[in-house]
């Protein structure tokens, strides 16, 4: 399959598939995450460079800080999810 200009690729989806995790599991609103969560999970590093690339986000040391429109994809993301009910 062949990705357009707009579409992210899995592993920078996955970055806001674990934002939204940590939203909706704790009711409160996430704006960045860790890259390394000290339990196996990091975030791939192209993902973090596909998403600094496109504005939706810096990478700060151990953090993945969304931007405006980083957090806007985020809301749209939860948004999506809570659709599924």
């Amino acid at each position: 399959m062949t990705r357009s200009s707009t579409q992210l690729s899995d592993k920078a989806l996955g970055v806001f598939a674990f934002a939204a995790y940590h939203q909706l599991s704790s009711g409160e609103p996430v704006s960045r995450v860790v890259r390394h969560d000290g339990a196996g999970h990091k975030a791939d590093p192209e993902a973090v460079r596909e998403l600094e690339e496109r504005g939706l986000a810096k990478g700060e040391n151990d953090r993945i800080t969304f931007t405006p429109e980083g957090l806007a994809m985020l809301a749209r993301v939860v948004e999506a999810l809570h659709g599924v009910n």
